[in-house]
């Protein structure tokens, strides 16, 4: 009644005028969802506005784009919902969803359809329905979600997913209040996940597997030296020695690790943002990865034991004949546990400066300088350790050059391994080190066919042709960087 009475009204009306409120985005929006897009993320906007505003944002943020199939639905067309999930996939499809409240009977095809759509914009969503989408993407997928809002409306939402970030601005303090991460604007999300995330998953998986190395390589020699004495209950090392090992002499390292790491700079990672997808894939924090570790660590113990043992057993060590007893060959043996780990964890990092170094090298010289300072004790408080290092081990060539063989002997296998790496099957940052940092020959055509064919991978907004174009133009830099003007003949 009220629309035909409006009908009837509203006919042949002269337009004064028109008043209409409008919501920017903020700046660089579009370029961070495309750089998001580019790492492999897959982006769901959950928004209470109405289909066509959703569509115009979508549009002005580079979420939409000409050419991709939409597949509208609400509750009066769910049979969409039968569409084929590789379908969606191959033909770039965009799902809207209207009315969500009538969705929770075919929410599982809705899921199956959705996760295999280039983009998908739920419309007129409440800030419940908002935190039951976003479980609904966390238990039925199993991955990692994360969301960004702004308002109150997003609080639930925020809460519900694995990692909340919360933008601070004009709507209020909710939305930071109740997320992990707080950040000025949205385009500030792509620096946060494309460098600050792909160095902390590097980080944190190197770190943790190098604490299986280290304690492996050092506790497993206290095993072989149990069987080695008949089970007798003595240790090879004095109780100091193992007590400082884990809290000073190998723990500066390893949080010069996990703080300070950098595999490629973040200029890099955000010049090429498909490096955010080595964690994706878990690349570097899978078992393969962490047995690899693991072994190599029971090599290395081999390595220390057998062969300080092999060099100090009934030999005569010093010039006057005499042959080293359990406290020598102990503190030997743990010397160069210290070397081994420290020079390990060098080999390790990618990225250094002047604290790595610092700490690497510093701990090294802070064995020795406990040694020192603990062998000039009383033997009431050194033990067998009095004086072990000026009188014993230092004036000792063999110590020394023992020290050097294990060491060499423990880290040659890991050196040959990532070279080997390196040369024949790269990964991703291998060749964009080359590209970077080694200043590699323009015309070394086997590199950039390499990289192209590493960047191909199946995604849904022509990455592929977008690495060809980033690769022509960095080729082009350097071409202008190393070519020289030629003198005219």
């Amino acid at each position: 009644m009220l629309e035909r009475v409006s009908d009837m009204m509203e006919r042949d009306l002269i337009l004064v005028g028109a008043t209409a409120v409008e919501d920017k985005l903020q700046q660089g929006v579009p370029q961070c969802i495309d750089k998001l897009a580019q790492a492999g993320l897959k982006i769901w906007v959950l928004t209470g506005d109405k289909m066509e505003t959703a569509i115009n944002i979508g549009f002005a943020c580079s979420l939409l784009r000409q050419g991709m199939k939409q597949i509208c639905i609400n509750t009066a067309n769910t049979d969409m919902l039968a569409q084929d999930p590789k379908k969606a996939a191959k033909e770039n499809i965009l799902m809207q969803i209207t009315n969500a409240s009538q969705m929770d009977d075919m929410k599982q095809q809705f899921l199956n359809l959705a996760v295999d759509c280039a983009s998908v914009i739920c419309c007129r969503v409440s800030p419940k329905q908002k935190a039951l989408v976003t479980r609904l993407v966390k238990q039925g997928t199993g991955k990692i979600t994360l969301a960004i809002g702004d308002g109150a409306n997003d609080v639930g939402m925020i809460q519900e997913a694995d990692i909340g970030v919360g933008i601070s601005g004009v709507e209020g303090m909710q939305a930071v209040m109740a997320s992990d991460f707080s950040i000025a604007q949205f385009r500030f999300l792509e620096r946060l996940l494309v460098v600050h995330g792909h160095w902390c998953y590097k980080r944190i998986a190197q770190m943790i597997c190098y604490f299986f190395y280290k304690n492996i390589a050092f506790g497993l020699t206290l095993f072989y030296f149990e069987a080695f004495a008949g089970f007798s209950g003595q240790s090879v090392y004095d109780d100091w020695y193992m007590l400082l090992f884990n809290v000073l002499l190998t723990s500066l390292p390893v949080i010069s690790l996990g703080v300070f790491e950098q595999d490629v700079s973040s200029e890099i990672c955000l010049q090429f943002p498909a490096l955010y997808q080595q964690g994706q894939k878990n690349l570097f924090f899978d078992w393969y990865r962490i047995f690899g570790w693991m072994g190599n660590g029971l090599y290395s113990s081999l390595v220390i034991f057998f062969l300080t043992i092999i060099i100090f057993y009934d030999q005569a060590f010093r010039v006057g004949g005499q042959t080293a007893d359990m406290a020598a060959v102990g503190t030997a043996m743990f010397t160069s546990i210290i070397w081994a780990v420290n020079c390990q964890i060098a080999l390790t990092m990618s990225h250094f400066t002047w604290i790595q170094h610092l700490f690497i090298w510093g701990s090294i010289a802070m064995w020795y300088v406990f040694l020192l300072l603990y062998g000039m004790l009383s033997p009431k408080y050194s033990g067998n350790a009095f004086r072990i290092l000026i009188e014993a081990l230092a004036p000792s060539p063999i110590f020394w050059s023992a020290t050097l063989l294990v060491t060499l002997a423990c880290n040659l296998p890991y050196l040959a391994h990532i070279s080997f790496q390196r040369c024949l099957h790269p990964m991703d940052h291998h060749v964009i080190q080359e590209i970077k940092y080694y200043k590699k020959d323009v015309e070394d055509r086997h590199m950039w066919t390499r990289e192209r064919s590493k960047a191909r991978q199946r995604t849904k907004i022509g990455f592929t042709a977008r690495v060809d174009a980033k690769i022509r133009h960095l080729r082009g830099k350097l071409t202008k960087k190393h070519s020289t003007p030629t003198s005219p003949s």
